[in-house]
């Protein structure tokens, strides 16, 4: 809205500018910003019309895919009021957060749709009847997995740090998202299922949406899984294991940054010449430069900018670069950054260049991807230690565009003052001081009034004498005595170079080194190899290392990520411990969570991503699908067996029951987010490391821990049974609501169940 105000107002004012003068917009991030959201947009769209498919896909009903497909702009729709009261903002962080949603907020409706479904076909109940028995039945599974949900994103928006000024807003638009799917869920759903579904419309002579082909293959080569790893518990023991202990090594090989580098249509070059260089001829390399860039194809303008920096140096010069449009280019940005730095070898080796991201999160002297700090007392030591990790950091391959903020050579003369002859020649220091002063800086000696305004009067040497030793030797400096006295009487005038500044970290003298990674490359693995090359110089005590912008928040990343890991653990065990009543039951979910981090880092593996900010927060939502899933399986289970059915023949019905399901919202989940994945345009790069490992990691993982769970759910009843661990751990809650075994049980459906035994063989008839 800022943007769009000033080029109102700036089409106000150029009619009355004159004629010779010309303006253009060179930067505008409004225009990222829209393009980004309006992608994403899209993306929340197109997610939602793919999931809508996907349920039709499995009830063959236009009318049940019709009222879960509502519960996606229900939701999202009502989230925005939630956003309002936390004042948050249309923003790319609550806009991914949206698309990600689109899911999850389906996966209730989907879940309770299901199950009512299922009550009118498998018991020919009316939709009225099976609204509500049906919601009955699945309600406390659709709680427990939503609470849970909410354990997981919750601790986000707490997280500190950079990364968590604007991460608490995606953990918070989530949770909003998710509590709102549940009511609707709950209301909404069964609501238009007992209103809008045809009664008889299922009647027993019709046939079942489960009778199909499609889904009969499923289910029939799935059972076959299921009733072999019931008889091989050991096997799927020892490869959930292997998988799990492969983490480690996977972990190590994908590369880890701090953020995506999305394609922004643009980059900025930095120049420095030697120290001592005048102002003109800087602008003359810096402008020979931006004129060679213009010539790159894809490069739409160019802006060169003269001592701009923080300190102002005249010998300093950056060149903003603004691309055309990523969908009317050839090359990416990351393409044309390496042709930049091409260029810029071709300078003499005495003027550095270097080509960098136009990031909004920078460091102290520049957006450098890589800050390393080297700090302690003595700056002539501080000097030669940075100089020599410099030459290491050069040898690194994966780095580009070093540099030091150590910058010696700047050109000074040095005044040593006579203090004997000057006290002879009544001739105070600070009078030579204020001379000095007034040569140089100029001194205000009056005011100039014009009309409404007024301006100083400066008066100091004119740039001839200032910059010449013959000048300063002209000087006259007023004397008690003598009434003036030539400066070269009293002082002492020595030619010498020094630092071109003394930056200073907690009171510490300190150097920083930076460099930028080159694409593909892994920040956290330079980082640890210029540890190693810090090391090697074994350093005087009181000299250290440290991290600064990008780099120093990478560290506190991880440590926030850690945090919320295991906040998420413990509100999940939590939640699934009152929803069980029993403390093995949420292990039992819990240990299928550490089997989806290894398909997560395949698929980013396969797909050329590196772990970031963004792939933690899909891992998290990795953890809340999968956990959604085994949540669905158990529940089931313990009410087949409450309702009398053997342990065996309860695991194999109630997996079959809830595959549908599970592969519904699974499915609907991966089409929802199929749009992030295949993303080309502004942003892409966010959303598609966030998508790839959601996408990936659920897909890959999906067959594992449908087989997973039931085996450890065997295995932990197994070990409560044993009566010592019963006694030592408690493993069962006795809680007075707690649904025990009924004397006599109750069918759990006609034609649904084949009984079979632990060798596959068919046991008995169908019940």
């Amino acid at each position: 809205a800022t943007a769009d105000a000033v080029r109102a107002r700036l089409a106000e004012i150029l009619p009355t500018l004159p004629r010779d003068i010309k303006t253009a917009v060179i930067g505008d991030q409004s225009v990222f910003i829209k393009s980004s959201i309006h992608n994403i947009q899209s993306h929340l769209v197109e997610g939602a019309l793919f999931a809508s498919f996907i349920i039709f896909v499995f009830l063959a009903s236009l009318r049940t895919t019709l009222i879960a497909a509502v519960a996606i702009p229900t939701s999202i729709i009502s989230t925005f009021a939630l956003m309002a009261a936390m004042h948050f903002t249309l923003n790319q962080i609550t806009m991914l957060a949206l698309t990600l949603m689109v899911g999850i907020v389906i996966d209730d409706a989907i879940i309770v749709l299901e199950n009512i479904f299922r009550f009118i076909e498998e018991k020919g109940m009316t939709p009225f009847q099976a609204a509500i028995a049906g919601t009955r039945e699945i309600g406390l599974a659709v709680m427990a997995t939503t609470l849970s949900l909410l354990a997981v994103f919750l601790p986000v928006g707490f997280m500190g740090g950079i990364v968590g000024r604007f991460m608490s807003s995606f953990g918070f638009t989530s949770a909003f998202a998710i509590a709102v799917s549940l009511l609707v869920s709950f209301t909404m759903t069964p609501m238009l299922t007992s209103r809008f579904i045809k009664p008889g419309g299922h009647a027993a002579n019709k046939k079942s949406s489960k009778d199909s082909r499609f889904f009969q293959a499923i289910d029939h080569f799935y059972t076959k899984l299921l009733v072999w790893s019931m008889g091989h518990r050991k096997t799927v023991v020892a490869i959930c294991g292997l998988v799990i202990l492969s983490i480690v090594p996977l972990f190590m090989v994908v590369g880890k940054n701090f953020l995506p580098n999305d394609d922004q249509s643009q980059f900025q070059v930095l120049l420095r010449t030697p120290e001592g260089t005048t102002l003109a001829a800087t602008t003359s390399v810096a402008e020979r430069v931006a004129r060679d860039l213009r010539a790159l194809p894809g490069v739409e303008h160019t802006l060169m900018t003269d001592g701009g920096g923080a300190d102002k140096s005249v010998n300093n010069a950056s060149i903003f670069v603004k691309l055309v449009d990523i969908d009317k280019r050839e090359g990416s940005q990351s393409d044309l950054m390496v042709q930049a730095r091409r260029l810029l070898k071709q300078l003499p080796p005495d003027i550095h260049a270097g080509a960098e991201l136009v990031s909004g999160i920078g460091g102290n002297q520049s957006n450098a991807e890589v800050q390393y700090i080297v700090k302690g007392p003595d700056l002539n030591k501080l000097t030669d230690y940075s100089e020599q990790l410099l030459a290491k950091m050069k040898n690194i391959p994966d780095l580009v565009d070093t540099d030091s903020s150590a910058r010696a050579g700047k050109p000074e003369v040095r005044v040593e003052i006579d203090r004997r002859r000057a006290s002879d020649l009544g001739v105070r220091v600070s009078d030579i001081a204020e001379a000095l002063n007034t040569l140089v800086a100029g001194q205000v000696a009056s005011t100039y009034n014009t009309g409404d305004d007024q301006y100083d009067v400066r008066v100091r040497a004119t740039g001839e004498f200032r910059a010449s030793l013959d000048g300063l030797r002209r000087m006259t400096v007023p004397s008690s005595k003598a009434g003036v006295v030539g400066l070269d009487e009293l002082v002492h005038l020595k030619t010498s170079s020094g630092p071109a500044d003394i930056m200073r970290l907690n009171r510490q003298r300190q150097v920083t080194l930076m460099a930028n990674i080159v694409t593909g490359g892994s920040q956290t693995a330079v980082l640890s190899k210029i540890n190693d090359a810090a090391a090697e110089l074994h350093m005087d005590p009181g000299y250290g290392t440290g991290l600064s912008g990008t780099s120093k928040e990478l560290g506190r990343t991880g440590y926030y990520f850690i945090m919320a890991f295991s906040l998420t653990f413990i509100f999940m065990y939590i939640v699934l411990a009152a929803q069980f009543e029993s403390f093995i039951h949420p292990l039992t979910i819990l240990l299928t969570l550490p089997l989806s981090i290894p398909f997560g880092i395949v698929s980013l593996f396969i797909a050329h991503q590196t772990v970031n900010i963004f792939t933690g927060l899909g891992l998290l939502l990795l953890f809340g699908i999968v956990k959604k899933n085994a949540i669905l399986q158990i529940d089931h289970t313990n009410g087949l067996r409450a309702a009398g059915m053997p342990r065996y023949e309860a695991i194999i019905q109630a997996n079959r029951d809830r595959l549908r399901p599970i592969l519904m919202t699974t499915m609907a989940l991966v089409a929802g987010m199929l749009p992030l994945v295949v993303s080309n345009g502004v942003g892409s790069a966010t959303n598609r490391s966030i998508g790839v490992l959601v996408v990936g990691g659920q897909s890959l993982c999906l067959l594992l821990t449908l087989l997973a769970v039931p085996v450890f759910y065997s295995l932990f009843e197994d070990l409560g049974e044993w009566r010592g661990w019963g006694r030592f751990a408690g493993w069962r809650l006795k809680l007075p609501w707690r649904r025990e075994p009924q004397e006599r049980p109750e069918p759990v459906g006609a034609g649904s169940f084949l009984r079979l035994g632990p060798d596959g063989a068919e046991r008995n008839n169908l019940i």
